[in-house]
């Protein structure tokens, strides 16, 4: 599977793709908003190795894919919509990216790709997601993508020594296809 925009291919993962996750999943940058304190190989290893074990479900329900840059292949971040179910009409949107990517519309052309497949192509209803409420960029992104603030979970992660609030999101059918 690929998904193309004006700058980036999303594709399907292979396994050599851990190395280049890994750069960037060390960052303290990365790190900020996730529970972990740091990645190992072996976990990002093993993170990617889920995404190659969900391309080949039948019937696939999970599409995380590697978002790279059109001009060079360099893998930048991964973005994915993601089903309960294949009997289902809503599903998540997960993004991340390169920290040395951020700030450019990387986020915003990536995140739009993989909702237009979910509303397009999975004949989705509804695409929500969550996000740290400290991560102000990230719901700066959420709502250029029309995504609408749905509510926050106040205090409902505890991770690094304090209590995070979490925000979430969705846009319905007929807003994404109205936007």
């Amino acid at each position: 599977m690929l998904l193309t925009t004006d700058r980036l291919h999303l594709r399907e993962f292979v396994e050599e793709d851990w190395q280049a996750m890994l750069a960037y999943q060390q960052k303290p940058e990365y790190l900020q908003f996730y529970d972990w304190t740091e990645r190992s190989a072996g976990e990002v290893r093993e993170f990617v190795g889920m995404f190659l074990d969900q391309q080949q479900a039948d019937p696939r329900i999970k599409y995380q894919l590697a978002v790279a840059l059109k001009t060079t292949g360099q893998l930048i971040g991964n973005c994915g919509v993601r089903l309960e179910s294949a009997a289902a009409r809503e599903a998540d949107i997960g993004l991340e990216l390169d920290p040395s990517y951020w700030s450019q519309g990387y986020a915003t052309e990536a995140a739009q790709a993989i909702m237009r497949f979910g509303f397009d192509h999975l004949n989705l209803h509804r695409i929500w997601t969550r996000s740290n409420a400290d991560n102000q960029a990230a719901g700066r992104v959420l709502e250029k993508l029309g995504m609408q603030l749905e509510g926050r979970l106040r205090q409902n992660e505890y991770y690094k020594g304090r209590w995070w609030d979490t925000m979430l999101y969705a846009i319905l059918d007929t807003e994404w296809k109205a936007g």
